[in-house]
């Protein structure tokens, strides 16, 4: 299980996806210095775990890292929060706050959805960035910070720009670095080791001693297209312990968002469990390993391209060399 993100540095994070390792390559570049960083990937890929391992690698590791979602919110009450207010500066402002960027003043802020952020915030922020000061709303008194910024998107700021939706000057204040966070679909080869993982993580918090994943069970996982990416993942797992009674994962107990109206019930008689002697029967003559049934999944798509390496390994999403080494492994049994 990987650490908490409070705790989490980018050497922490480990791939065998050539794609996610060049991410974390310039990802621990980034680490060395202040330039802003913009995290680009799908709903779910990791953007906020990453956002923390960049500054938790970082000089500013001893400082706070300050979130805020950028999205869906008043232009009055982003700049709220942004800046800060006063005393009376609006109706409900009880007592002074300080905003984001005095809190992360010497740290880190992250600037989730940034790419959602309004026309109006996005004229205050620039203002910020190029001469690291602010007012609080309500006051006069001018306030600095030294914030590193770190953005997060899920769809390419330059064409928002070329849309007319984000400030290009903006953009070009915050794109010292852009890095690509692949899809899940993308890094097939990495899947049976985080289910393995998630897995892991979901049966020690339910109480669960789940010791296997039944072959076609696996199959089902892998093959899933995963449009939630790491954070559909983590659900789907949990869901799946939830549902198993024993120490092995079945196919039933593997349920994707089309398929909850059809969920296994587990002790209220409205859906037959499997039948037993199938399943243990199943138990008896398969290997139930993980490594088994990424062996399966293996062989089964190579023998599906007619035993064609350089197809098998694309579909597969790994080196041919990778590859050959599955198939030594499935030789010598």
């Amino acid at each position: 299980m990987q650490p908490a993100p409070s705790s989490l540095r980018v050497e922490d994070l480990a791939t065998t996806n050539e794609a996610m390792a060049r991410c974390l390559r310039l990802a621990a570049l980034a680490a060395k210095s202040d330039v802003p960083v913009v995290l680009l990937g799908e709903t779910g890929t990791g953007k906020t775990l990453l956002a923390h391992a960049i500054h938790n690698s970082s000089a500013r590791a001893a400082r706070p890292l300050v979130s805020f979602n950028a999205s869906a919110m008043s232009d009055t009450l982003l700049e709220s929060q942004l800046f800060g207010h006063e005393r009376g500066a609006f109706t409900g402002a009880q007592q002074a706050v300080k905003g984001k960027f005095e809190l992360a003043n010497d740290g880190t802020l992250f600037l989730d959805e940034i790419s959602e952020m309004s026309p109006l915030a996005q004229v205050k922020i620039l203002r910020v960035l190029e001469y690291g000061e602010f007012e609080r709303l309500g006051s006069e008194r001018m306030l600095k910070s030294n914030a590193r910024i770190i953005c997060a998107t899920n769809c390419s700021l330059r064409e928002r720009v070329v849309q007319e939706k984000f400030r290009e000057d903006l953009f070009h204040r915050l794109n010292g670095l852009t890095l690509l966070i692949p899809p899940l679909r993308e890094r097939l080869e990495e899947l049976p080791a985080l289910i393995a993982a998630e897995l892991k993580a979901a049966a020690k918090s339910e109480g669960k001693t789940i010791t296997a994943i039944h072959p076609q069970a696996m199959e089902r996982l892998i093959s899933y297209p995963w449009p939630g990416n790491l954070r559909e993942l983590s659900h789907t797992v949990r869901t799946m312990t939830l549902f198993c009674e024993g120490p092995v994962i079945l196919p039933q107990h593997v349920v994707f968002p089309p398929d909850l109206a059809a969920t296994p019930s587990r002790k209220d008689g409205n859906q037959a469990e499997p039948d037993a002697t199938k399943t243990n029967s199943a138990h008896a003559n398969s290997d139930l390993s993980l490594a088994s049934a990424v062996a399966r999944h293996v062989s089964l798509v190579y023998e599906q391209t007619s035993r064609n390496q350089r197809q098998a390994a694309r579909l597969l999403g790994i080196s041919r060399a990778t590859l050959a080494r599955h198939l030594r492994k499935l030789d010598q049994k």
